[in-house]
Order: C-alpha cells, then structure tokens, then sequence
C-alpha cells in the first residue's frame, strides 16, 4: 500500500549566510516535492523568524555553523533551551569537520551533523538525504 500524499507542505528554515549554497539546497529540495523553504542569513534573522507567530513553525531547520551576528553554534544553544522551539529537528549542515564543532553541536543538542561536501552531486545528495529522513521518515512532533 503506497504512503498517504502530504496533507501540506513541510516547512523548512535555512538558516545560512552562503548564497550560493542556499540556492543549491532549495533547488535539492524542491526537487522532492511540496516544500516551504524560507531562508535567512544569520541566527539573530531566524530567532526572529522562529519568535513570529504570523511565521509557520518549521518541520525542519537546516543550519550552518559560520554566520555573521549570531552563528550557529550560538543559535543552536538558544533554541534548544526554548521550551516553544527545542522539538524543532535541526540539522547542522556546514563546511567544517572539526571535531570541536561536530561535538559541540551535538552538546548543545543538534538532531545531525552533516558536513557539506564539495562535489555538486554529493551535495545535492546530502541535502536530500538529510529531506529525506527528516521530513518523509521520521516521526515529527504534532505541529502547536
């Protein structure tokens, strides 16, 4: 028996400062179907996002470590101590594979940690995996 078709759209928040890696990640993305991709440049950008309630709370956020204002490895911390925000899955998906940031993330309780690769394809495909996982597989939490 096929799965039930998506009632709506999965929400996903990009949180990164890269252009051109946005564009990359919502071209990955909308390639698997129904999603709401908003992207901001920084953690300060997607505090103030998240704090909207005119804002559709994300079924995903997909996070880089090096930003401007606020990065990740600070936002991160905010989030999951926020009781209205800590079930949001995210995603940490950034250039560096330093064992300080991958332990890091994970202390301040990231859901994942990829590090982004530097071939086109294994890019996408991390990016879809990454989709494919969170937003087709796993169980989420019922939206507030």
């Amino acid at each position: 028996m096929a799965a039930a078709a998506a009632i709506r759209p999965y929400d996903v928040l990009l949180v990164e400062d890269d252009v051109a890696d946005a564009m990359l990640i919502q071209d990955a993305l909308s390639e698997r179907g129904a999603r709401n991709l908003t992207q901001v440049p920084d953690g300060v950008a997607a505090l103030d996002y998240l704090r909207d309630p005119d804002n559709a709370r994300p079924d995903l956020i997909v996070l880089d470590l090096n930003m401007p204002r606020m990065n990740g490895r600070e936002f991160l911390a905010v989030v999951k101590e926020d009781p209205a925000l800590r079930t949001i899955p995210v995603v940490v998906l950034t250039t560096s594979a330093a064992p300080d940031d991958v332990s890091g993330a994970y202390s301040h309780h990231a859901n994942a940690y990829v590090t982004k690769p530097v071939n086109l394809e294994e890019f996408e495909a991390a990016v879809r995996s990454i989709d494919t996982f969170y937003l087709d597989v796993a169980v989420k939490p019922p939206k507030e």
